[in-house]
């Protein structure tokens, strides 16, 4: 894995992206497990590509995120992100994003985001549900 993602920079979003897709958690991604990452998120049910977001986001798969989870993974998209935005995004920018997705998702306020919550979170939000139709067309 780390022959083809050094560290730094995008290194540890793909990291995340890898672990979604490797869906038998053996490490090594073989075609099964990129066909079916790919199928579900093109053309799989609504139900199907929030799970493969929820899962990209639980990183210990635990079935739970945890802020600390969520404050990983939006630090790593940040750091893939600022060096091209302008103006350049303040280095609180990660927690304020995680706070406001806990706010929203965290629905009964136990501090971890339950996958029954997300999915009610995201199916009630027309922004989200209007992005799940992004690749319907695509292929």
């Amino acid at each position: 894995y780390s022959q083809f993602f050094p560290q730094g920079d995008a290194s540890t979003y793909a990291h995340f992206l890898f672990d979604a897709f490797d869906a038998d958690r053996n490490g090594a991604l073989c075609f099964q497990d990129f066909v079916i990452g790919l199928s579900v998120l093109l053309r799989g049910t609504v139900h199907q590509k929030l799970k493969w977001a929820f899962n990209l986001y639980d990183i210990n798969k635990d079935g739970y995120i945890t802020k600390e989870e969520m404050l990983e993974i939006m630090k790593s998209i940040y750091d893939m992100m600022g060096r091209c935005t302008h103006p350049t995004l303040r280095d609180s920018a990660p927690a304020e994003h995680v706070e406001l997705f806990f706010q929203k998702m965290d629905r009964n306020g136990d501090g971890v985001v339950t996958f029954e919550e997300f999915l009610e979170t995201c199916q009630k939000d027309e922004d989200i549900m209007s992005s799940m139709q992004i690749f319907e067309n695509a292929i």
